[in-house]
């Protein structure tokens, strides 16, 4: 499962939903997405957008873990 670190990243920088948003254009909603549900599905635009506000690699808001395999659930 691929999930985001979105809103650990804002807040070690200090940023609002608020500010995040304006500084990456995007809709509020979709910050608020990012945060509280950091499985959501987003766009590789939005990615890059959030990556740029946040003066970070696209790849440093990503966390990888693997799912287990299919019965061990």
């Amino acid at each position: 499962m691929i999930t985001l670190r979105v809103k650990e990243i804002a807040r070690q920088k200090g940023l609002s939903q608020a500010r995040l948003a304006r500084l990456a254009d995007l809709d509020q909603k979709i910050v608020r997405w990012a945060y509280n549900k950091p499985g959501v599905n987003i766009t590789l635009e939005t990615l890059n957008r959030l990556a740029r506000a946040l003066h970070v690699h696209p790849c440093e808001l990503l966390i990888y873990e693997e799912d287990p395999p299919p019965g061990l659930e």
